[in-house]
This record gives structure tokens, C-alpha cells and sequence, in this order.
């Protein structure tokens, strides 16, 4: 197996090349014939969506290959080599078929678990069977791949894992009211742009808000981050603001969502106090929460506990304890490094290694749920504030981006990763993912080996075809010699000769099947070749008229 694929998605180009790489269906036809026309390639077809492109061949020669399908990949994308390349990336072998595993299972979506890529996978298997560029490699690669996401969909709770930690965060955020109809017309903010806050911004364009602003210490990942909000169809407003403006952005918006890999406080109790006191008629002797004091309040909303929010801050700010309603909590430390899967440069997608942050966060909310389950459950974190809630705050990082201590002030509502923790008694999202991973893992495996044994088969059944020669050419010459022979005897002496034969070569064929299965298994082929002096030619006409049996090719709907 020498499956290489050549692409660009969401996760490594900007929505305004994506969208000018595009293919039309005549592009994605010329591009496969082309395709097969060049050297390196045997077989090829292409998966095409809104968010990626990807073309898919079996190559003979790996640079050769990767040079002329990203050429390809240029040439009928209508965008310059030099331009495209940087947003490329490559998967070749065992990698090329974990990458498109995970991609039918829905783990490389802008929205984890969504089911739509399959149809999608379908098309582009079938528009390989229509012009015949896909042979059995990419037949069997796509028929696996229809399988293994059905059964990713069928086994797990995938399907919701994308969004469980965002929507129930969103939902505690809303309290009873349903989600859609809290979010309608809301202004968000939303801080960071790795692939949780990626998950957070869709999600909260799916439920309605009607703009969204998108902060980043990396400014053009912030762009990015807009532009696919905008292209996604749902009629949202997105922009992005640098990181420096996040303070002013805090009195104009009703939602804040925070993911980022920092290790200190993003949002400070004061940055939200100050929030929620803009435009408010001042106080005679207004002082901050790091004075010791509570800046004024709006006219809806009550004064804060002075003494109680200082200490909190303080402590937050220490790194220390802070009480919480009765019970001790411990603010996290700084960590020793970037723990967001997506470094600032964001060009790690372009290595082909899944996001992985959907997994930290739910491994975070299992151990808050651990950690709940040990001591009676709180619900002071999770219930609404008697006074409206002016600013709604939802964490989802760790360590924390926002003080803990700003759920004490009147009008704000935080909801976090340890509170979410607490309400929910389970936390499907790390366990269905887990799961996935789990399953791709065992498929790409299996597929490997059954394609290292099938690719012997050619092999052994040429050898079983020269002993079948032999044994006729030997019964021939008996009957030469022994002539009297009836037919009775004749069949019998036949029989003897085929059982020996068969019974000579049925534990070498087995174990040379299971040999090759396994990985390194490929020169097996070739010793049992020269061990048996078989035509090369032989064994290359069986492979043809193997691939070309209707057989082998499977009906595309038959893995829908």
C-alpha cells in the first residue's frame, strides 16, 4: 500500500483561500483524469466539501507523488503553487488511512461528531467508481472508511460530543430557558481561537447570537476564525479584535467565551467589575476590588459584598485558597507550558495530528466530576443571581482564564469547567471521543494487515496455479507410461497426487498470510517468488484480473 494524500482544510488554510481553492465538478474530473495521467499515480479520487480538500492516489514513488499532486492541486484550484503550499499538508500510508478514518468518524470537523462528512466521503468514492480512477485500494480505503464512521456514530455518543461541553455550558449559562431562545440576538465575545474556541463560536452561531467577536493573541488565526463564522450560513456577524481591546469589548457584549493556552488570568475580577459598572451613575467614592473595595454598581444591579469579593480576589490572584459557599477550592498554579493543542503559530493542523483539546477538556471535567462525588454538590456556582445577569462568562479552560472570584459579583454568571463538572453527572464528551479514537486505531490496524495479506494473494495463488501445472503435466506423463490404467484408477492416482500436493503447500500459504499481515510482512511475497522460481508475470496477471473482478468492487451505498 502506497496511499498518499495531498490537501488543505479549516484546520490549515484561511477561509478566503479555502473558498478560492474550491472545485467545481468539472475541475474535480479534470483533476482526477489528470491525476492518473501523471506517473507516480495508479488510482485517485477526490474529497471535496466546504472546509477541505483532499486528493487522494495510490502513488509508486512518495516525493515524485507529493510534487505532482500538489502541482495537480494547484493547477485546477486556480490558486499559485507558491500560495498554496504553505496551507498543504501530507499524510502518506498508515497515516493517510488514520487521517481519513478520523475524518469520517468526524474527528477533524469544525464540529465534532458531525455525521454530514459521510455523505460527503460517499460522493467522492463514487465519483471515482464513475470515471474509474478508483481502484481497489481507494475502493477498499473508502468502503472501510463509510464503515468505520458508522460505526464510530452507531457505538459512541460522537454525535454529541462535539458540542456537550460548549451546549451544556451554554445551558447552565441560560438556566431553564432554552438555549436557542437565551442566545437569540445576544452579542459574544469570544477569547481565543484554538479548536475549543473554534467548537464555542460555531456553536454559538448554531443557537442564534447575532454577532460575534473573536479575540486572539495571534491576529490573523483570529481572522480565520471570523471568516469561517461568516461563510458558515447561519447569518451571524463575526469579527476579530485584538487581544488589547478584549477590556472595551467586555461592556458591549452579553456573552463571553474563553478558551486559551494561557497560564495566568485572562479576565481579572476588576476587567469584569469594571464591565458591568460601565455607563452606570457613579458613586461618590468609587474604589476597585483590588482596593479592598466595590466599584459602583448599575442602578440594576446590588452592591457586592466588599470584604468577600477583596479576599477572593486576593486569593485568586495568590495562587491560593478561596472560599466558595462553605468549601475550600484551590486556584491551579501556572502550568509549565502552553497546554493548548494548538500552538500560536497555527500550523501545527499541517502535521496531520488531530486536535485533541475536546479530549483535555473532558478528561478536565472528569476529574472535577471525580473530585464533586467526594464531597457533597454545590449549586451556588449554578444558579442564577437574584439581580439580572448583565455579562454571562463561560470557561472552558485549564488552568482557569477567568477569576473565579467575578461569579460574587451581582449581575455576572460564570460557569466553568469545575462547575460543569458539578452539575452534570456525567462527562459523555472524553469517553465518546476516547472511544473514537479507539476505534480508528483498531480500523486503520485491521486495514493494514488485510492489505498487506491481499497484496501476497496474487503470490500464493500463482504458486498454487504452478503446482496445479505440475501435478497435470505428471498425470499426463503417467498415463504415457502406464497406459492399461482404467479410469477408476486413473482418477484415484490424480487425486493421490493433487491431496500430497495441496497438504505440501497449505501450511506455507497459511503462515505466509499471516506473516505478511503483519507490519514489515511485504517481503514475503517476494521470497516465496524466488523460493518457487514464479513468473513475475504470472503473479502481475493474476493482480489485474483480481482488480478487475466486479467482485471486489463493492456498491457505494452498500456502507451508507
Amino acid at each position: 500500500m502506497s496511499l498518499l494524500v495531498v490537501g488543505l482544510s479549516h484546520r490549515s488554510a484561511p477561509v478566503s483561500v479555502l473558498e478560492r481553492a474550491s472545485l467545481s465538478a468539472d475541475a474535480k474530473v479534470k483533476l482526477l483524469h489528470d491525476t492518473l495521467a501523471a506517473e507516480p499515480a495508479t488510482e485517485a479520487t477526490v474529497l471535496a466539501t466546504c472546509n477541505r480538500i483532499e486528493l487522494y492516489a495510490d502513488v509508486d514513488k512518495f516525493h515524485a507523488g507529493v510534487a505532482e499532486l500538489s502541482t495537480l492541486l494547484a493547477q485546477h484550484s486556480g490558486v499559485a503553487l507558491e500560495e498554496l503550499t504553505p496551507y498543504l499538508y501530507v499524510h502518506y500510508e498508515d497515516r493517510a488511512v488514520h487521517h481519513l478514518f478520523s475524518v469520517a468518524c468526524g474527528l477533524d470537523s469544525m464540529v465534532v461528531g458531525e455525521g454530514q462528512i459521510l455523505g460527503q466521503i460517499k460522493d467522492a468514492l463514487a465519483l471515482g467508481q464513475e470515471l474509474h480512477t478508483a481502484g481497489r485500494l481507494i475502493n477498499d480505503l473508502f468502503q472501510q472508511a463509510l464503515r468505520v464512521g458508522k460505526r464510530a456514530h452507531s457505538e459512541t455518543g460522537i454525535d454529541r460530543a462535539g458540542q456537550s461541553l460548549v451546549t451544556f455550558g451554554l445551558e447552565q449559562l441560560a438556566v431553564r430557558t432554552p438555549v436557542n431562545e437565551w442566545a437569540a440576538g445576544k452579542r459574544a465575545l469570544v477569547i481565543g481561537a484554538g479548536s475549543m474556541s473554534s467548537l464555542a463560536a460555531a456553536t454559538l452561531a448554531r443557537v442564534g447570537v447575532a454577532e460575534i467577536v473573536v479575540a486572539n493573541r495571534t491576529a490573523d488565526r483570529a481572522e480565520r476564525l471570523a471568516e469561517i463564522l461568516v461563510a458558515s450560513g447561519t447569518g451571524v456577524s463575526a469579527v476579530a479584535v485584538p487581544m488589547a481591546r478584549v477590556a472595551d469589548e467586555l461592556t458591549r457584549v452579553d456573552v463571553v467565551v474563553s478558551c486559551t493556552g494561557a497560564t495566568g488570568l485572562v479576565l481579572t475580577a476588576d476587567d469584569v467589575l469594571d464591565a458591568v459598572s460601565w455607563g452606570a451613575a457613579p458613586d461618590p467614592a468609587p474604589q476597585t476590588a483590588a482596593g479592598l473595595d466595590v466599584a459602583p454598581a448599575g442602578p440594576d444591579v446590588a452592591r457586592a459584598d466588599a470584604d468577600v469579593l477583596a479576599r477572593l480576589v486576593a486569593a485568586a490572584r495568590d495562587g491560593g485558597r478561596l472560599a466558595d459557599a462553605g468549601a475550600v477550592r484551590t486556584i491551579a498554579g501556572p502550568v509549565e507550558a502552553d497546554q493548548c493543542p494548538v500552538g500560536p503559530d497555527g500550523r501545527s493542523a499541517l502535521t496531520g495530528v488531530d486536535a485533541n483539546s475536546l479530549e483535555l477538556h473532558g478528561t478536565w471535567a472528569d476529574q472535577g466530576e471525580a473530585a464533586a462525588q467526594r464531597q457533597p454538590r454545590r449549586s451556588t456556582r449554578t444558579q442564577a443571581h437574584a439581580t439580572t445577569v448583565r455579562l454571562a462568562l463561560l470557561d472552558l479552560a485549564m488552568p482557569r482564564d477567568i477569576d473565579a472570584a467575578v461569579h460574587r459579583i451581582p449581575g455576572v454568571r460564570l460557569v466553568d469547567i469545575e462547575s460543569l463538572a458539578e452539575a452534570s453527572a456525567d462527562a459523555p464528551m472524553a469517553a465518546d471521543v476516547d472511544a473514537v479514537r479507539g476505534i480508528v486505531a483498531q480500523e486503520v490496524a485491521a486495514f493494514g494487515a488485510a492489505q498487506r495479506a491481499a497484496h501476497i494473494t496474487p503470490t500464493v495463488v500463482a504458486l498454487r496455479a504452478m503446482a496445479a501445472e505440475v501435478v497435470a503435466m505428471e498425470v499426463a506423463r503417467l498415463d504415457g507410461r502406464v497406459p492399461d490404467l482404467d479410469e477408476r484408477q486413473r482418477a484415484e492416482v490424480t487425486q493421490t497426487v493433487r491431496r500430497v500436493v495441496d497438504k505440501l503447500l497449505h501450511a506455507p500459504t497459511v503462515r505466509v498470510k499471516q506473516l505478511a499481515s503483519e507490519p514489515g510482512g511485504a517481503g514475503y511475497a517476494e521470497a516465496l517468488r524466488e523460493l518457487f522460481d514464479l513468473d513475475p508475470q504470472t503473479v502481475a496477471s493474476v493482480s489485474r484480473a483480481d482488480a478487475a473482478d466486479p467482485m471486489n468492487d463493492d456498491d457505494p451505498g452498500r456502507a451508507s
